[in-house]
């Protein structure tokens, strides 16, 4: 059977990206400082010494982006709503004008009958509450609490999926573990916390929006790989077991068991977060999906030696990550045979980052982008024969943006972005999903 008569006509077909990386406008109309602009001023910090201030200027190209969108004939445009912009601080006063841009965003997609998917926090943490402690502070948990009730009682009758947190590891761990990613701090047990207080958060915003009359169908999305040992050694299993302990079942376990890993708290000791009574009650709130983000997976070796697929000769990405499509479909399949309770799951993000610096005859051929999807969206059609609830797949990303801490150095658009000119070119990957969907609609 052709690949796109495996997906039933319901299936939510998207592309997807984040407010940091492509809007630009960084201090218009309001708008507070991120901690992401307070990072990208560190020496350092980003490859290309490079910032989000105009980034892809979507904040002023909004029209001529949803028309692009349109033009793929997707059903689903993945976005998130920057907190400063809605909320300069984080806490105090809203902003109205903030919420204006988005506004004109999911009344854009209603128009052309795109459903809209907004996440709440994708890493962009208002400059003003990282001042008071950040994710750290239990406060902030609160403070997230009013926004997402802000943003819903204006936009919530038009949002599909509302989602509360993108990819709450890289917060903790990249961002306040290994310091490489915003708010750059470099602290075990502040990642901890951190990770502790962004799942409460999730849940207790959960709690509040269906108070509310939630409209929107209400979820979180995870980065994930599937974790493997380097070799059938006794000592790798353990590795894999132990990082898939901290990287995917320290979310996933609180939110759909109730509790953290056993493992992966004993390995933690003293670093453990500290959890308040009725916390993890809170946390496994019934969710309506899982996004799921994938890229590759991840394999653990008990020397600590790090895996390199380049040097084995593996495909790789741009980024150097091995492409390993069955890795999704292995990873899928996990999560339905380890929750009996598990969410409708969308793939909220998968791509692949490729050089495409050659724009001839007016495109982009980037045939290893065209692969990576084909073969990840195949691993899809994989995981639901076997069983699993998937509802959705969204391509990351619509246009080439600001990759965090790479800079504008890595590509993972489907539309070429010349950021001299910021002129927009659909790629031939955008061409082949296009026929891909039109092929699907039959």
């Amino acid at each position: 059977m052709s690949l796109h008569r495996q997906f039933p006509p319901d299936f939510v077909w998207g592309v997807a990206t984040s407010s940091f990386q492509i809007e630009g406008a960084a201090f218009e109309d309001g708008k507070g400082e991120s901690i992401w602009d307070r990072f990208c001023k560190q020496p350092g910090a980003i490859a290309d010494a490079s910032n989000g201030h105009v980034a892809c200027d979507h904040f002023h190209r909004l029209d001529e982006d949803l028309d692009l969108i349109a033009s793929l004939g997707v059903n689903a445009y993945r976005f998130s709503i920057a907190w400063p912009r809605v909320q300069a601080n984080g806490y105090g006063e809203f902003n109205p004008k903030g919420l204006d841009f988005y506004e004109r965003l999911v009344d854009g997609l209603k128009r052309r009958g795109i459903q809209a998917w907004a996440t709440l926090n994708h890493w962009d943490l208002p400059q003003g509450l990282q001042d008071r402690g950040g994710w750290n502070d239990r406060d902030t948990v609160h403070r997230f609490v009013d926004y997402a009730r802000h943003v819903q009682a204006r936009l919530g009758d038009r949002i599909a999926g509302l989602t509360t947190h993108n990819e709450p590891w890289v917060v903790a761990t990249l961002g306040n573990e290994q310091g490489i990613f915003a708010p750059g701090i470099k602290d075990r047990k502040i990642a901890t916390q951190v990770s502790h207080h962004l799942l409460l958060s999730h849940g207790l915003a959960m709690q509040a929006l269906r108070a509310d009359g939630a409209k929107s169908q209400l979820g979180i999305v995870l980065n994930l790989s599937s974790w493997v040992p380097a070799t059938a050694m006794p000592a790798d299993i353990a590795a894999a077991r132990l990082a898939d302990a901290h990287g995917r079942r320290w979310y996933t376990d609180p939110l759909f068991k109730g509790s953290y890993p056993e493992d992966a708290l004993a390995d933690l000791g003293a670093d453990a977060p500290v959890v308040q009574a009725g916390d993890m009650e809170v946390i496994a709130q019934p969710m309506d999906y899982l996004g799921v983000n994938y890229y590759t997976r991840a394999v653990m070796s008990a020397s600590g030696e790090a895996w390199n697929a380049k040097a084995r000769g593996l495909p790789v990405s741009d980024m150097d990550w091995e492409i390993y499509p069955q890795g999704l479909t292995d990873l899928l399949v996990g999560l339905k045979n380890d929750y009996a309770n598990l969410a409708p799951v969308y793939i909220t993000e998968n791509g692949g980052a490729f050089p495409d610096n050659q724009i001839q005859a007016g495109g982009v051929q980037d045939d290893d982008r065209i692969d990576y999807l084909r073969t990840h969206i195949a691993a899809v059609a994989s995981a639901m024969q076997q069983g699993v609830p998937m509802a959705g797949y969204m391509v990351w990303s619509l246009m080439d943006n600001f990759e965090w801490a790479s800079g504008y150095l890595k590509r993972f658009g489907i539309v070429h972005v010349d950021y001299d000119t910021l002129a927009r070119t659909p790629k031939a990957s955008a061409d082949w999903y296009r026929q891909f969907l039109r092929d699907w609609r039959g």
